[in-house]
């Protein structure tokens, strides 16, 4: 007898874990790296990787990511909280990146809510679309 559809492993929509961790302990790194990655499993993602900004400035990290969503068939960012897309006069430019790539974000903490913000969508833990 065939194991049912929910017992088989499935492949879920790719996505890349994005991190700033200026002066974080390495205890505090890797909490946040967990949480991302239970995340990922709880909602049938599949983590390809996270990437740590460690500068605010120096963003290789974010163009880093940038570049692997335009090579990957992904479906978004996934981060901890909206703080993580750096300071405050850099996360409009970097929301605006990531929905030009057509990147969908997706946070583990933040809004109930999913507002739009042009294609990309934020989605709060236990949200829906």
């Amino acid at each position: 007898m065939e194991p049912l559809t929910e017992q088989r492993h499935v492949t879920g929509p790719l996505v890349f874990g994005f991190l700033r961790i200026v002066r974080v302990s390495r205890a505090r790194q890797l909490a946040l790296t967990t949480a991302i990655t239970e995340y990922c499993r709880r909602h049938e993602l599949t983590l390809a990787g996270v990437y740590m900004e460690h500068s605010s400035v120096a963003p290789a990290a974010f163009v880093g990511m940038l570049d692997a969503l335009a090579a990957t068939r992904s479906y978004g960012v996934v981060l901890p909280t909206p703080s993580h897309l750096g300071p405050k006069d850099v996360v409009a430019e970097r929301r605006s990146q990531l929905t030009e790539a057509g990147a969908h974000l997706l946070l583990i903490r933040g809004r109930r809510t999913a507002p739009r913000v042009g294609a990309a969508r934020t989605l709060a833990a236990g949200g829906t679309e």
